[in-house]
């Protein structure tokens, strides 16, 4: 009689393929991609590990042939986990700015490797941008932009990438709390007080972005968010502004906005979404700076239901999984 354990296994396997490709399309960095690539970015976990049992190998038969087999055997668990830890901190970055809990970034592929960011959340240090109100609490626009970038700067390091943030605040990291305080010690990168001029202030961000665009090679995105002020009652979506002479900043927010129809139609059928792409030469980041540039708006910070869309962490977080999407989407397509 054949044996039911292979089939059984087999459809474990099915149902964990079926978990796998749902966690994948529910707003979280995807699952997959760690499993496909798991034997490649674990590597010199593997061959380290490998080395080290083999070490523990003899440790152990020496102990057979003597007393000490429990102490032996002791040094040799110790010598394979610390293999494990030298091989992690290789798969390791570290990026303080992310806050004490998220500093150390597990890279779980290199996707993105060779590939060069620039974030920049709107306004910061004196100004705070849009100001909103939720009852009677003040949200501002370079909070709730901030968090949102620093988590696309996550996730973009968890694929290889590299990133530069144009705008940093040293103690905020990622934040999970709806109302977001505001402070004004963001500073420009690398390490200056942001302007009180705006002009000032935007020259800061676009020099930054130049002196690093002439310094690298290969391919660079300048990404840059703000959240849009209108009337209390006008609803909008995300949508995207490139410049009308750069045909690179265009196929850029293309492809953003091409990821959130797809996610928009897959978590909300019954609601179209309205976001659009279209061409501004007028902003300054836009026209001044040499890397292909996305300007993106997330939301009407007035707006109670556009609100949600950056209020709640979990939606903050899928939207720097969703521009994640569209930023690989542009690269492998390039």
């Amino acid at each position: 009689m054949t044996s039911p354990l292979p089939s059984l296994l087999r459809s474990f396997a099915g149902f964990l393929l079926i978990v796998i490709a749902f966690q994948d399309v529910t707003g979280h960095p995807a699952v997959t991609t760690f499993k496909a690539k798991a034997k490649k970015t674990t590597w010199h976990a593997s061959a380290r590990s490998r080395s080290a049992s083999k070490r523990s190998t003899g440790i152990t038969a020496k102990a057979t042939r003597s007393s000490a087999h429990s102490v032996k055997m002791t040094k040799s668990v110790k010598t394979t986990a610390s293999a494990k830890k030298v091989a992690a901190r290789s798969n390791v970055v570290v990026m303080p700015l992310l806050g004490k809990r998220d500093a150390h970034v597990a890279v779980l592929d290199r996707k993105l490797s060779g590939c060069v960011y620039y974030l920049a959340s709107g306004h910061g240090g004196p100004d705070p941008g849009a100001v909103g109100h939720a009852g009677k609490s003040l949200l501002a626009e370079d909070e709730y932009a901030y968090d949102v970038t620093i988590r696309l700067a996550r996730v973009l390091l968890q694929h290889g990438a590299s990133v530069y943030m144009l705008v940093q605040d040293p103690n905020d990291g990622i934040r999970d709390g709806a109302l977001l305080p505001i402070d004004y010690d963001e500073v420009a990168y690398p390490n200056q007080a942001i302007s009180h001029h705006q002009t000032t202030r935007l020259r800061q961000t676009t020099t930054a972005v130049n002196q690093q665009f002439a310094r690298h090679k290969g391919y660079q995105r300048f990404v840059t968010l703000h959240v849009d002020s209108r009337s209390k009652g006008q609803a909008v979506d995300v949508f995207f502004y490139h410049h009308p002479g750069s045909k690179a900043g265009q196929k850029l927010a293309q492809h953003i906005h091409r990821k959130f129809q797809t996610n928009y139609k897959r978590y909300r059928p019954a609601r179209p979404y309205c976001g659009r792409v279209s061409s501004r030469s007028s902003l300054y980041v836009v026209k001044n700076s040499h890397a292909p540039t996305v300007f993106i708006e997330l939301g009407n910070i007035q707006n109670q239901l556009d609100q949600r869309r950056f209020l709640l962490a979990d939606n903050r977080q899928a939207l720097a999984n969703w521009l994640y999407q569209g930023l690989a989407s542009d690269y492998h397509t390039r």
